[in-house]
């Protein structure tokens, strides 16, 4: 019987967990399986894989085919070059402390790389949060003095409407105090024409 080790999808939509599960090759990719031996999620910054390294080892020494995905997996865990080295020493090109050193070795230059691309992105969100809240800063600056300014223009409009109000009280008040004047011109020949009628009544006589 053909063995792989593949993965088993699950988890809800766009939001996507895998199991790591050995399997027949025959059966289908969510169905049975014989042994789960870790799980994988893509959704994290730094996909997080969650492996059980005897187990996965011990099937591939067995003969089990990983996908081409899980052989990557595995591959960044360092179990495809843990194989390589112990079927050396099965071979008898090298012992199994060598085969040991060497792995000791690559994990820690491996851990190493690791850290260093966590560590790149994590400084890249810092930079990119750092970036928009500059931007929201600006956009917020921006947005108050425009809010400003139409205050001053606003106001600047109430004061031009007060001030055409204000000349216009004066030039009410002068013409209140010139109609009594004129009001007492025109009563004056008005007085006057009884005395003349009077003076030709005179002559009459």
């Amino acid at each position: 019987m053909a063995v792989k080790i593949r993965l088993a999808r699950r988890g809800r939509k766009k939001l996507a967990i895998y199991d790591v599960v050995v399997a027949d090759a025959r059966a289908p990719r969510d169905g049975r399986f014989i042994e789960k031996i870790g799980t994988y999620n893509p959704n994290t910054p730094v996909a997080a894989i969650e492996l059980d390294n005897d187990k996965a080892f011990q099937w591939l020494m067995n003969g089990a085919q990983p996908t081409d995905t899980v052989r990557a997996m595995l591959s960044y865990r360092g179990l495809l070059y843990k194989k390589h080295l112990q079927i050396g020493v099965i071979k008898g090109a090298m012992t199994q402390e060598d085969a040991d050193k060497k792995l000791e070795a690559w994990m820690k230059d491996k851990e190493a790389t690791i850290e260093g691309k966590e560590k790149s992105l994590a400084d890249k969100v810092a930079a990119e949060k750092k970036e928009r809240l500059a931007a929201e800063a600006k956009v917020n600056e921006a947005r108050a003095e425009a809010i400003k300014k139409r205050q001053d223009e606003a106001e600047a409009a109430a004061k031009a409407a007060e001030a055409p109000a204000e000349e216009e009280a004066p030039a009410e008040e002068a013409s209140t105090e010139e109609a009594p004047e004129a009001a007492s011109t025109e009563e004056a020949p008005k007085a006057e024409a009884p005395e003349e009628k009077s003076e030709e009544e005179k002559k009459e006589d």
